[in-house]
């Protein structure tokens, strides 16, 4: 049965609102109604969730700023959570976000926790009158991104997204953009091509005694437990992960909506499949590891390639980047390359905004300034970025199986088959033979950007929300 959405809110919800300045229905939280960010000289006190990962990089990046102190560790892994608490005499520990949320000696949580944890943690802080930065992507689905844009602005909330590129060099892709030095913005490509190879298959067994896997498992439906879950490969199933394009992917796709400029697509397609070099080209993940999306921002295509079978042969090597194609040429590897030049020339001269301090030190100085329309990374981007990712994924997993090969009715254009053909080359490179494997292509999808919705496609519109497992439900009005 599907959970009413509005059932949960944050904990001891009642005594935040009374403690708060709350003092209409609707209006924002005062900012010092919880945390004590009034002036430059005050100290910030932040807590980091999820730290086996991504999170020890947030503790050193806060830890190197003036004027800010990690206060609080969370984890719902015991063993992680003691080891990293024995670096940092003093700090208060939690295995349960709920119960951190109810402390009023943190300002600011930091969440680097699995995907399908990441909104849901967002709007709670919200609720509790945290600011937050969040790790990408900052959603499992488009329903949630939303709602965490929806509890910012409702609450008044500083909410940065840990989309980094937006704190130093992908700002260079839309200041040439925005010239108009080399013509008209034709596709703005971005690449994530990391080793994304077999993950096997592990035995189903009790979850060890140190990890809580019922707060684990969180919004995400009930399931047993095995090794490829925990703590890494969760990324390759869709109940808590999004692929690589929502792993690693995310920083390159806000790259490249960033130099387009647009907000959503009007039409989303993608195609790929999961191939391994084993007998059965099988394994326990389930997302995809080679993957194009195209998708269509009124005239000007956003393609990405993902691409995990790569690492192993020279010809397709590691390669995270971004292009743009215009009329007059491409930009590619920090240089410019006009049509029918050999060679790439000094990209022309742009003014590019600076960052102070990069995404961390502008959400200090945000959360001190209370400013958040200095956000160089705004919960807002940071959905919408999202949102192109889990696009491409929901026509990849409307697709139906078609032969290995390029399709004759994806259009006819150059840089898209290029992307194509260069994803079933380098799946044939590592053995798969074309005779046996087939491609998964998706439907080419009509998007509403304004409603957020699939306007003509029932089967893909559930996939922007999911059922959730009471009590971690994203609510619907938060």
């Amino acid at each position: 049965m599907k959970a009413t959405r509005d059932s949960f809110r944050a904990p001891n919800r009642r005594a935040f609102l009374q403690t708060s300045a709350l003092v209409v229905a609707g209006t924002a939280l005062s900012p010092r109604s919880w945390s004590q960010v009034s002036g430059a000289n005050n100290e910030i006190r932040v807590a980091v969730v999820g730290i086996n990962g991504r999170g020890g990089g947030h503790i050193d990046e806060f830890n190197r700023i003036a004027g800010v102190r990690v206060t609080a560790l969370c984890d719902v892994d015991r063993r992680v959570l003691d080891a990293r608490a024995v670096k940092l005499p003093g700090v208060a520990t939690y295995q349960d976000i709920r119960r951190l949320l109810e402390s009023r000696e943190v300002d600011a949580i930091s969440i680097a926790t699995t995907n399908h944890w990441h909104s849901l943690a967002t709007i709670w802080a919200c609720q509790a009158g945290k600011d937050v930065y969040v790790e990408k992507p900052c959603s499992h689905n488009v329903f949630e991104g939303r709602k965490c844009v929806e509890a910012a602005r409702k609450y008044g909330r500083i909410v940065q997204h840990g989309t980094q590129q937006r704190g130093g060099g992908g700002a260079r892709f839309r200041a040439l953009v925005q010239s108009g030095v080399y013509g008209k913005l034709l596709v703005s490509k971005g690449y994530c091509c990391k080793p994304r190879w077999s993950i096997g298959t592990k035995p189903v067994q009790d979850p060890p005694a140190h990890l809580d896997f019922n707060l684990w498992l969180g919004p995400a439906p009930q399931q047993p437990f095995h090794e490829n879950l925990v703590h890494y490969n969760w990324h390759w199933f869709w109940d808590f992960g999004n692929g690589d394009v929502g792993n690693q992917g995310v920083h390159e796709m806000d790259v490249a909506r960033w130099a387009i400029g647009g907000t959503l697509p009007r039409s989303v397609i993608s195609l790929g499949g999961r191939y391994v070099n084993e007998p059965d080209f099988k394994d326990q993940g389930q997302t995809p590891n080679q993957l194009v999306s195209i998708l269509d921002f009124d005239g000007v295509l956003l393609l990405f390639e993902t691409r995990g079978l790569v690492g192993k042969d020279p010809r397709y090597p590691n390669h995270v980047a971004n292009e743009l194609y215009f009329e007059a040429g491409v930009v590619r590897e920090g240089k410019f390359f006009a049509k029918g030049a050999p060679e790439g020339e000094l990209l022309a001269k742009v003014e590019v905004p600076r960052v102070e301090g990069g995404v961390f030190g502008n959400f200090i100085e945000c959360m001190r300034t209370r400013k958040a329309e200095n956000l160089c990374a705004d919960i807002l981007e940071g959905h919408l970025s999202s949102a192109c990712c889990h696009l491409g994924n929901i026509s990849y997993r409307l697709g139906k199986e078609r032969r290995f090969e390029k399709p004759a009715d994806l259009g006819s254009n150059a840089i898209v088959g290029d992307s194509i053909m260069t994803l079933l080359d380098n799946t044939r490179a590592i053995g798969v033979d074309p005779a046996r494997a087939t491609l998964w292509v998706g439907p080419k999808l009509a998007f509403d950007a304004a409603t957020e919705k699939f306007p003509d496609n029932p089967a893909a519109n559930q996939l922007l929300t999911r059922n959730y497992r009471p009590p971690f439900v994203v609510p619907d009005r938060v």
